[in-house]
């Protein structure tokens, strides 16, 4: 990890952070959100998406906490991924979603996982290495249907389904995914739905998985078989607009340098784009967009101005994030109620990260992915432990 990762001191002392921001994980949470979704498709399976370092969460705690719970079913992006993962679940079926690059195969035998075929000339590939190695790992074949991005194209899939009524037939898993599950009311989403479950028809035998995070809250049409969440396991609204039915996973915070009095007219940060219209008092705090915290939240701004909790009120940020620094106005807090070495919290207290995505115009994935790389990770509820049979 690019993190400093604190655990609990066997004496029961609170190791001090060495960095001016704590990214804390609440890996309970993250448990009870799986358990939730799996609760919503409880006539099918549940997965898990750690990809990307599970979300920027820390790839070994989660899989671990995941596994332990029941998941037996993962998806991450590269064999790099898998590798990992497979320290800490080594009875999981691990599907790699950028698929076989025939430079990396045997690593697919190694790991014990399988590809995500994308393509026909990629299944082409496997086929040659699978023949050559005589290994009956299988693969999972993505179908395109309608993302334009990666997968087969639905005349193709249909030309190939004969195959899963031979025998060995290798695939073992039929999955597409859906592009705008996050819109309910999205055209699309119906229309992907009926082809996948048009192409499903033809692969009689074959599990299938459509829903992500948001397409689980589509209803049963789109569950098939398994369902892969990824983004709601962390805490991110699966339901755009609507109350966020997953509990809160993480919290950031960072270290206050320094208080500081500006007078009126005096400007701060870089750019000097903010400007104090009366007496202020100003925090600075040690986090910046080096830790994950969106330099396009503009506190100059006010669709861009976000929110910070100081000893339990809200405090706007103003001037433009540092690297290293953010400057927020406290102005309207009590004189003593906030000193050097305190901590104001960017999220959590209230403050979730869909709520910086807003502030920063993008959305709470990104945010996600980006905290913590020089942050002391600490986590609690369920312990990151390998899982069982380790």
């Amino acid at each position: 990890m690019a993190f400093a990762e604190v655990m609990p001191d066997p004496n029961g002392a609170t190791p001090v952070p060495e960095t001016g921001g704590t990214l804390t994980v609440d890996l309970a949470a993250i448990e009870a959100n799986w358990r939730t979704l799996a609760r919503l498709v409880s006539t099918s399976e549940c997965g898990a998406v750690v990809k990307a370092n599970a979300y920027g969460l820390g790839l070994e705690a989660v899989a671990a906490t995941l596994a332990g719970a029941g998941c037996k079913t993962f998806f991450v992006a590269d064999i790099a991924e898998a590798r990992r993962l497979r320290s800490r679940a080594r009875d999981a079926m691990i599907y790699v979603l950028n698929g076989f690059l025939p430079e990396s195969s045997a690593a697919f035998i190694e790991i014990g996982a399988q590809p995500v075929i994308n393509s026909t000339t990629e299944l082409a590939e496997w086929d040659a290495f699978v023949s050559e190695r005589n290994w009956r790992g299988g693969a999972a074949l993505h179908v395109d249907t309608g993302m334009n991005r990666l997968g087969i194209p639905v005349d193709e899939a249909a030309a190939l389904a004969p195959r899963a009524q031979t025998e060995n037939h290798g695939i073992t898993l039929l999955m597409s995914h859906l592009a705008c599950a996050e819109t309910p009311t999205h055209p699309l989403n119906a229309t992907q739905i009926q082809v996948f479950n048009g192409v499903r028809s033809l692969f009689r035998g074959v599990p299938a998985s459509l829903a992500n995070s948001s397409g689980i809250f589509l209803g049963a049409a789109a569950h098939a078989d398994l369902a892969r969440p990824g983004a709601a396991l962390y805490g991110i609204n699966p339901t755009p607009g609507q109350p966020n039915p997953m509990r809160s996973v993480v919290e950031l915070s960072g270290r206050i340098l320094q208080i500081r009095e500006v007078e009126p007219g005096q400007t701060v940060g870089y750019g000097a784009t903010w400007t104090a219209r009366r007496p202020s008092r100003v925090a600075i705090a040690a986090l910046g967009y080096a830790d994950g915290l969106p330099r396009a939240i503009d506190g100059s701004e006010p669709a861009r101005i976000g929110t910070v909790s100081i000893a339990g009120q809200p405090c706007p940020l103003i001037g433009r994030i540092s690297m290293d620094l953010v400057c927020i106005d406290i102005t309207d807090l009590a004189e003593r109620a906030v000193r050097r070495g305190d901590h104001a919290t960017f999220i959590g207290a209230g403050i979730s990260i869909d709520d910086i995505a807003a502030s920063a115009a993008t959305i709470g994935y990104e945010i996600l992915t980006h905290l913590g790389a020089r942050c002391h990770l600490v986590y609690r509820g369920a312990a990151a432990q390998p899982a069982s049979g380790e």
